[in-house]
Order: C-alpha cells, then structure tokens, then sequence
C-alpha cells in the first residue's frame, strides 16, 4: 500500500533532482533517503531510552519508589 504525500523543496534542489532522478525514480530515491534518516532518528532514540533505563540514578529512584508507593493497594493491571 502507498499514498500521495505532498513535499515542499527549495526550488534549487528540484531542479537538481530532476536532472538526476529520471521521473520514475523519484518516489523510490526519496522514500529510501526517508526510511534511512527514520531509520536513524529512531536508534537515537531506543539509545537514549536504553541508556535511561540502564542509569544507576533511575533505578534507585524507581526503587525509592516502590518502597513508598509498592503498598498502595492498586493492583498492577
């Protein structure tokens, strides 16, 4: 499944992938460049998530935490 999604470029850099990129081309160059870049922001964030969830810090707090709180009678659903 695909859809339609309008870009705005600078008009520079159209005219440079148009004379690069043949017309059919085009949406497969640019879905590549974008799924490398999501691909990447994405590793950045499970490297910070894990590098937060491995912090000394956090889990003494989350073991402070559950000493005051672990007993308040909510189950944990």
């Amino acid at each position: 499944m695909s859809a339609k999604v309008m870009f705005s470029f600078p008009d520079k850099l159209v005219i440079r992938m148009k004379a690069a990129i043949p017309p059919r081309d085009r949406s497969k160059v640019l879905a590549a460049l974008l799924e490398k870049e999501i691909t990447a922001r994405e590793q950045g964030l499970y490297l910070c998530a894990k590098e937060l969830e491995d912090s000394a810090g956090l889990k003494n707090e989350i073991a402070v935490w559950d000493n005051e709180f672990g007993q308040d009678g909510l189950d944990n659903v």
